[in-house]
């Protein structure tokens, strides 16, 4: 069980679902079960090269609900959601600091890390361990991986406001 009392599916059923998603083209970059008792939700959150689409998300759904139905992981009541990561997505893995390296992000720290809790800069990437992000002072700092809460794109709205509907 992790801290907060959520659930986690287990690794055979998120290798299923994996699966599933993949054979949409599409890849599953998290399952996350929030909440307890019938009020449980099973998020999915999915993307693809081009982004994700509200058909891609409920074929996703309609697959993945009757795999869940077969599995039935959660003994009582749930919502499935599936959704895609969005603008100021999350950066799930390690991967993702790799992929989106050069973008601004808002990284938020575990209450366990004294030096800092909330930082925003660009994203160098990782080296070893390390989340290298660069600071609007230009200052670099290494962060360790394991005490990174949450990670997120930052969108540059005045940029995006800026450019006009001109959004691929």
């Amino acid at each position: 069980m992790q801290h907060g009392g959520d659930m986690k599916l287990d690794q055979e059923l998120e290798r299923q679902l994996a699966a599933l998603v993949a054979d949409d083209g599409l890849e599953l970059l998290a399952t996350e079960v929030i909440g307890s008792g019938p009020r449980t939700v099973v998020r999915l959150v999915i993307d693809g090269p081009e982004g994700v689409t509200l058909d891609h998300c409920s074929a996703v759904s309609q697959q993945a609900s009757a795999m869940l139905d077969v599995e039935d992981p959660i003994p009582h009541a749930y919502t499935l959601e599936v959704s895609s990561p969005g603008l100021e997505r999350k950066l799930y893995s390690k991967r993702d600091y790799e992929v989106f390296g050069g973008h601004r992000v808002k990284i938020r720290m575990r209450p366990s890390y004294r030096a800092h809790r909330v930082l925003s800069g660009t994203l160098k990437g990782l080296l070893g361990d390390s989340v290298q992000l660069q600071l609007d002072t230009q200052e670099v700092v290494e962060l360790p991986y394991e005490e990174v809460f949450e990670a997120r794109l930052a969108v540059d709205w005045d940029a995006i406001m800026k450019e006009g509907n001109t959004a691929p």
